[in-house]
């Protein structure tokens, strides 16, 4: 195994520890919420230390890697594609973070029946199902399983267009509860957001394995994406 080959593994393994921790702290902060565990939201809060430590570290092995060693074609789309899945995933776990805070400052839990009326559980079941996805494809190098991110994030978009509406149309009718309906609302909005940062991520992955990008909707080149690349 050449010195090269060592260092892109070394970068595969550390990515997959990234994404596994991220994925822990987005489970944890949505258990926080659910069933009212504070300590879990005090844990997420602590763990975003490691989290930007990784992306430190993966940071600077990417361009360890670009600057020493020189990868060309597939090694260059793999080392390009997992620094900007790194950001996405540091990304995610500031919103993951962000939850926590909140349920931290919420004087009590939030109420059963807006979640319930807000689709919250769907919500935190599918940006669940898609980390895994596309933490998955990333693991297994499954272009498939990367697509199949698309479909769910259109679900994340649907609860977070139709939640100022119902959050609105809540308080009015509970207006001593309006701060943690504003928390709820914001929760949501996060969500929608780690979904966003998912689908990033499964491009990047469609990118590295095909070298097409699917950014603004359409397919492009790797040429397009980040220039002329190496023969």
């Amino acid at each position: 195994m050449t010195h090269l080959e060592e260092e892109l593994q070394k970068l595969f393994y550390q990515m997959n520890d990234m994404a596994s921790l991220v994925e822990g702290q987005v489970e944890k902060c949505i258990a926080s919420l659910l069933e009212e565990d504070k300590g879990l939201a005090r844990e997420v809060i602590f763990n975003e230390k490691r989290v930007n430590a990784y992306e430190l570290k993966i940071d600077k092995d990417c361009e360890n890697i670009f600057t020493l060693l020189n990868p060309f074609a597939q090694d260059m789309r793999f080392v390009f594609a997992t620094l900007k899945i790194n950001y996405n995933l540091e990304r995610i776990g500031d919103n993951a973070e962000g939850i926590a805070h909140y349920v931290l400052e919420a004087e009590k839990g939030f109420d059963k029946q807006l979640l319930e009326d807000c689709r919250f559980h769907e919500m935190a079941e599918t940006v669940k199902l898609m980390l895994n996805a596309s933490n998955r494809a990333y693991a297994e190098r499954n272009a498939k399983l990367a697509r199949t991110v698309f479909s769910m994030d259109s679900i994340l978009d649907e609860i977070n267009k139709s939640a100022s509406s119902l959050i609105a149309g809540y308080i009015r009718g509970n207006i001593d509860n309006v701060m943690q309906a504003l928390f709820l609302l914001t929760i949501i909005r996060k969500v929608e957001r780690i979904g966003d940062h998912i689908t990033n991520i499964a491009e990047e992955i469609i990118f590295f394995l095909e070298a097409k990008v699917l950014k603004h909707g359409k397919k492009a080149s790797f040429i397009e994406h980040y220039g002329k690349e190496e023969e």
